[in-house]
């Protein structure tokens, strides 16, 4: 996915919708370590229950590769797990496909199309994958 630096360090010093402290294991590089990880953009990702308090985010492209997260409760953990689901780019495009068709069916017009982007195939349900 392609990102603006300085739109994401613009967003960075926004005040945070969640926030927290939680344990974080990177993709191991060929060493004991793991690079620190400054951004993990949700796009095409897949988040997934691991052990309990902790759950994983990997890549379609890379399932192999796993960033872990560990949380304080079990109850915490959902939170996560939820709040990051619904973050992803998917999910947000799909909620957006859902409410355009249901202005469509309630005002008879296409709301995008204001905005000249109707026709973009991002915006369109059969470029939808499951």
């Amino acid at each position: 996915m392609r990102y603006n630096e300085k739109e994401l360090q613009a967003l960075s010093r926004q005040p945070a919708e969640m926030a927290a402290e939680l344990g974080m294991r990177g993709p191991k590089k060929g060493s004991d370590e793991a690079e620190p990880v400054g951004a993990l953009l949700l796009e095409r990702c897949r988040v997934v229950r691991e052990e309990p308090g902790t759950f994983s985010i990997s890549f379609i492209e890379d399932p192999e590769r796993k960033y872990h997260f560990e949380c304080s409760s079990e109850e915490q953990c959902q939170e996560w797990m939820e709040a990051l689901r619904r973050a992803s780019y998917e999910f947000m495009r799909r909620s957006l496909i859902f409410y355009r068709n249901e202005i469509r069916k309630v005002t008879g017009k296409d709301p995008l199309e204001q905005f000249g982007i109707s026709e973009e195939a991002r915006f369109q349900l059969s470029g939808l994958q499951a």
